[in-house]
């Protein structure tokens, strides 16, 4: 019988979701492509939601648009069970990674339509701005999504990669539900850069992608590891050879902690996350069924002061975020 996870507030959207989400990303393109496998994934997706993961993210920029469709057949028959998130504003180069921006206000409303449609909903239950546009004030993108909340086609809004201070922009023009950033073990920077200290703040969670440091957390990513042409930390700095050598030190702590609780390196790294604060909600991205319940399992994971400061002390990565 699987242990349900605890649960955490979405902000003050009066939504509630499951202490461990799901990012849905790596079961459409990034991480692996070859070994991408639609049936799996709805498997996994199911097996996430009969865990007590609630919180299930997606955008049409993974794919591009392949991954709302697959996440959309996956919730057919269990949508009132999810609080279904995806994005707007972003577009990615399959080759080279690369970002295009799209936050003019005219836009925002047909690519929700657009969402809507692959997803096989009437709504979205957290709409988020993937990237501040540089060339459109952050008002004018965020008025646009205010507007879809007052139509009833979206319950809360966030955004993704923002600063504390366009948060704070944002957030005068509508509450601000949720801000999801890059943050692990090896990745704090919301930690120094004022977002989580916003989110708290202000009453918006912060959502975690990449919590388990796009794989090398786990302990599965050897100094030797090779990656394929087009998966994206084939480029990545943090996992060039000698960066993951130095960067081994980290997955050698995180798994003596995990030892010592009877725990997996993943679950470890997760519990950290969710023990730094109550604003948090990670999700953990996979395509396979034992990992989605390895992660939702962290949501019970205790963490030991002694032992948190273990993690807490661990040196900054060799190698850059991008």
């Amino acid at each position: 019988m699987t242990t349900r996870i605890p649960t955490r507030p979405l902000g003050r959207s009066g939504l509630t979701v499951g202490a461990v989400g799901l990012g849905c990303m790596s079961m459409s393109w990034a991480y692996d492509p070859s070994q991408k496998d639609d049936n799996a994934s709805i498997d996994t997706i199911h097996a996430a939601l009969d865990a007590g993961v609630t919180l299930i993210d997606t955008a049409p920029a993974y794919g591009p648009h392949h991954n709302e469709e697959l996440v959309g057949r996956a919730l057919a028959g269990r949508r009132d069970e999810v609080v279904l998130a995806t994005k707007l504003g972003m577009y990615v180069d399959l080759t080279t990674f690369e970002f295009t921006k799209d936050g003019r206000p005219e836009q925002v409303a047909p690519q929700l339509e657009e969402s809507l449609r692959r997803l096989q909903t009437d709504h979205i239950d957290l709409y988020q701005l993937h990237r501040v546009d540089p060339n459109v004030p952050v008002e004018e993108t965020w008025g646009a999504m205010a507007q879809l909340v007052e139509r009833g086609l979206v319950r809360a809004i966030g955004l993704s990669e923002a600063t504390a201070e366009e948060c704070s922009r944002a957030h005068e023009v509508h509450p601000v539900s949720s801000v999801q950033s890059e943050f692990s073990l090896w990745t704090r920077d919301v930690m120094h850069n004022g977002v989580l200290e916003w989110c708290e703040a202000n009453g918006a969670t912060l959502i975690p992608f990449a919590p388990l440091g796009r794989g090398f957390l786990t302990g599965a990513i050897s100094a030797d590891q090779q990656f394929e042409a087009n998966d994206f930390r084939a480029r990545n700095p943090r996992f060039a050879a000698e960066a993951l050598a130095g960067n081994q030190r980290l997955v050698d702590e995180v798994r003596a902690v995990a030892e010592e609780l009877e725990a997996t390196p993943a679950q470890v790294a997760l519990a950290w996350t969710l023990a730094t604060s109550p604003a948090i909600v990670p999700i953990p991205g996979t395509r396979r069924r034992e990992r989605v319940l390895e992660n939702t399992a962290a949501g019970n994971v205790v963490l030991p002061d002694h032992l948190r400061k273990r993690l807490d002390e661990l040196p900054a990565p060799v190698g850059a975020r991008y």
